[in-house]
């Protein structure tokens, strides 16, 4: 019978803050077998962090499972910094902790923008990855951010009206600057309301039913904050500035076994987008779960993540 439900929590065995630069420091753990398959799991945001539950997709008898908070999220400080914090830093900064490890290959898991870092990092790295486990697809594309933007509200007026609301109504033509420049004040006072604001829009749109304690989640300070600040910065930036089209760049990497879970009714992330990456990619074995919007924690996702790294621990 297969497994469905998160495997019971755990601890890590080793944690530890990396340097990266003058100004990084990042955040990673280790938990499970030493000796397991290493598996890296990324976050999503960009800026959200990793919290203890995302150690629960892997059987720690099976897995050697690495986790860690990407420039500016989370644990790694300083929180919600934006100098230097580009996708091609955060690929990077994989490769030297994979390094300092002593990994030679690992599975690479990784939902929302999670996916985006993961598809970005095997095609840089393909000879890295032993196996991709993808969930809740963004390919880091203008369309996708002016979904986010406007489009949620033909599905989710209230939030979205809340979220555009926020801001004068003689800034609403434009939301991410509007946001962007309230989000980059170092004023608290401003900063902390924008961000809260943006986070919690986020979060009432992320699961196929209502869920207050998913809303409560992302209006925490430092969830809020670094998912909120770094979120504008890549979507004003590295998109605007030109994105790399990871669909085409999946010729590289079409050998390596991978598995994509998207929820049919995914909001944040829709499905177009892992449709498109399903169909240049037929190898990749694709699940579509019926009754599931873009939270890895919805039932079906959930039970659809912890069949693919069920599968994925016997990879030799």
């Amino acid at each position: 019978m297969s497994r469905r439900e998160l495997f019971p929590p755990i601890e890590p065995y080793a944690t530890g803050m990396l340097p990266l630069d003058g100004r990084h420091t990042m955040y990673w753990e280790q938990c499970g077998n030493p000796g397991g398959q290493p598996v890296v799991f990324l976050h999503g945001g960009p800026g959200a962090g990793a919290t203890p539950t995302h150690r629960r997709f892997f059987d720690p008898a099976a897995y050697r499972i690495v986790i860690f908070d990407q420039r500016g999220a989370g644990r790694s400080t300083p929180l919600g910094e934006l100098a230097d914090n580009t996708t091609d830093r955060l690929v990077q900064d994989m490769e030297l902790l994979r390094t300092q490890l002593g990994i030679e290959r690992w599975v690479v898991f990784g939902g929302s923008w999670g996916s985006t870092l993961a598809l970005a990092y095997a095609q840089a790295h393909p000879e890295r990855v032993r196996a991709l486990i993808l969930r809740g697809v963004f390919l880091c594309r203008q369309s996708e951010v002016e979904w986010f933007l406007y489009g949620v509200r033909t599905v989710f007026p209230e939030p979205w009206r809340a979220f555009a609301e926020f801001i004068p109504a003689g800034e609403r033509s434009d939301l991410l600057e509007a946001y962007y420049r309230r989000l980059i004040d170092p004023d608290p006072a401003v900063h902390m309301p924008a961000a809260r604001s943006w986070s919690i829009y986020e979060g009432a749109c992320s699961t196929l039913l209502p869920n207050p304690d998913t809303v409560a989640a992302f209006g925490e300070d430092r969830m809020a904050l670094g998912l909120a600040r770094i979120e504008a910065h890549f979507f004003r930036h590295e998109i605007r500035s030109g994105p790399r089209d990871l669909v085409r760049g999946v010729e590289r990497i079409r050998h390596i076994p991978a598995t994509i879970v998207q929820g049919r009714y995914d909001m944040v992330c829709p499905i177009v987008s892992a449709d498109e990456l399903a169909r240049a990619w037929p190898e990749a074995h694709y699940v579509v779960v019926p009754d599931a919007g873009h939270s890895a924690m919805e039932p079906g996702i959930r039970a659809q993540l912890v069949t693919a790294t069920e599968r994925a621990k016997r990879l030799a």
